[in-house]
């Protein structure tokens, strides 16, 4: 290739690339911080209480067990000389058994939890991104970045429309709880 076609090649490259390059200058951005919106917004911080309440339930649960538990090792440990072997190892077995039911409970509770705050937050999340979307076109923005997945190291806080999108959100609600709450005439 001679130098000069190679110059026509990265001129023509150069003028389709100019056009291009205009318009992602003028493209606006934006990003959210989700997770800080989610645990913001009315429904993040009752869900987050209710998802609270359960867990601490169950621990209860599980610590009242466990100290049942223990309990019943220290009074076999007391008793353990005055009985035979056979007695011994038989108590030891089912005292090891409980231990690993409760263990298989707690994964359980684990699991359990899991399932119940991806069923409690993901209605949320909808509505968020619905709040986003809305924002994103109110605003004529071309993108709307997630702060912690996206990769961003750094953004100046102008773009971050966190607080935005948690206003708007439990705005949505209020007009509704205006009119519910409100007397009816008769």
């Amino acid at each position: 290739m001679s130098l000069r076609t190679t110059i026509a090649a990265v001129a023509a490259v150069v003028s389709l690339a100019l056009p291009v390059a205009a318009s992602a200058a003028e493209m606006k951005v934006a990003y959210v911080d989700l997770q800080r919106v989610l645990l913001e917004v009315d429904d993040g911080k009752a869900a987050k209480a209710r998802l609270q309440k359960w867990l601490d339930d169950r621990q209860k649960e599980i610590d009242k067990e466990q100290e049942a538990l223990r309990k019943e090792k220290e009074t076999l440990d007391k008793q353990a000389s005055a009985m035979s072997p056979d007695t011994k190892a038989q108590k030891e077995g089912e005292l090891q058994r409980k231990v690993m039911v409760l263990a298989q409970k707690w994964e359980k509770s684990r699991a359990e939890a899991a399932t119940k705050e991806r069923q409690e937050m993901e209605p949320i999340i909808n509505k968020i991104d619905q709040v986003v979307a809305s924002i994103a076109e109110r605003d004529d923005l071309a993108f709307v970045l997630e702060r912690r997945d996206s990769g961003i190291v750094f953004a100046r806080s102008q773009h971050d429309i966190s607080n935005e999108v948690i206003r708007a959100y439990n705005a949505q609600k209020k007009p509704a709880a205006a009119a519910k709450d409100a007397p009816t005439k008769k």
